[in-house]
């Protein structure tokens, strides 16, 4: 049986309850996830305006729509949202859009409904690197820190699949979870292991590694865009082989799937939207943990409506974070990693208590 051939199968299988259904309910329901995904989209329109307007110091939302119409230089507001907020938000969707994604496609490709950034040694990699660029070749800010990051998440994902594919089963789930487990535990004894040693780095890894989107520039947010781009549309392109790799190995051959291929490119999805989330904002927890959970409460398994809703989820979740942040304790700011697990950790429990997490 052809691929195009099985696509019918695949969207049967993928959400039987739909299938079920008659034609006419099956349209209604696509228009209403379609509909969903605009409102979703004006939601995050209005999240990021509000990222521009409020801070330490808040701005009227008039102003905000005059620095971009007429822009006035000598305007300390003006200056402070072209400058300071606008990379902010730009660097928050991003890392956002990003780590929605990845969540979804680590969840789907290891059927572990626990996965997130964390597990494939993204971070570990990441912040490994980070620490030898601080140590070693003395990088001091946040646009050198961007491609240490980079070079340790791509590696670390790397060693993982690699490690997950050895043996006559090649790449497997479960090979592939146990890997990245076992990988950032070393990573993070050998991170450790400089933090010790090297005070002064220590002392500038730890705003890093507590996941912050302050202090981003537009020049940070210009390197990392061309990555992001790419990442976001071989996510979404990833979406049917997901849906057909959730059938089974042996369904999916049946249908044509060449599983190392296919998982392959789903973990060159993860390595850059994982990558580059880590980049520029640092590990950044429960974006990429609940965000998935939370869509799946209305589209179903189907990664053709997952992968983006949580595209555009993940940056409203992470935005909104960064906004509680900036304003509770003004003029000084909370992190946004931390306000993402203040906020994320209960939600997530509460998600786990009142229903079982869905098999994947």
């Amino acid at each position: 049986m052809t691929v195009h051939g099985g696509r019918e199968v695949i969207d049967r299988l993928v959400a039987p309850s739909t299938a079920r259904r008659s034609s006419g309910e099956r349209g209604r329901r696509r228009t209403a996830l379609a509909a969903g995904l605009f409102v979703a989209a004006g939601v995050l329109g209005a999240v990021a305006l509000l990222s521009i307007a409020y801070g330490s110091k808040s701005i009227p939302l008039g102003r905000v729509v005059t620095s971009f119409t007429h822009y006035d230089p000598t305007s300390n507001d003006h200056l402070i949202i072209r400058t300071l907020r606008v990379p902010r938000t730009v660097v928050g969707l991003i890392a956002g859009t990003c780590l929605g994604l990845s969540g979804a496609i680590m969840q789907g490709l290891t059927r572990n409904p626990l996965a997130d950034p964390g597990l494939l040694g993204v971070d570990a990699g990441a912040a490994l690197c980070v620490v030898i660029g601080i140590s070693v070749f003395h990088v001091d800010s946040v646009r050198g820190y961007v491609w240490f990051a980079f070079a340790g998440a791509f590696m670390a994902s790397l060693v993982v699949y690699v490690l997950g594919s050895a043996g006559r089963t090649g790449a497997t789930p479960v090979k592939i979870a146990l890997a990245g487990a076992a990988l950032s535990a070393l990573l993070w004894s050998f991170t450790s292991g400089v933090l010790v040693l090297d005070a002064a780095t220590l002392d500038q890894f730890r705003f890093w590694q507590v996941g912050s989107l302050s202090g981003r520039t537009s020049d940070v947010a210009w390197q990392v865009a061309p990555f992001a781009i790419v990442a976001v549309l071989v996510s979404l392109g990833t979406a049917r082989t997901l849906n057909t790799l959730a059938l089974g190995d042996d369904t999916a051959r049946s249908l044509g799937i060449t599983l190392g291929w296919s998982r392959a490119l789903c973990a060159f999805a993860i390595v850059l939207t994982a990558g580059t989330a880590t980049a520029i904002a640092g590990p950044i927890g429960f974006v990429g943990l609940t965000i998935p959970h939370v869509v799946r409460k209305f589209t179903g398994p189907d990664h053709r409506w997952l992968l983006p809703y949580c595209a555009l989820l993940g940056p409203i979740l992470l935005l909104g974070s960064d906004i509680i942040g900036r304003v509770v304790d003004r003029p000084a700011e909370i992190q946004v990693g931390i306000v993402t697990a203040v906020v994320g950790a209960p939600f997530f429990i509460a998600l786990v208590r009142r229903s079982r997490l869905a098999q994947l």
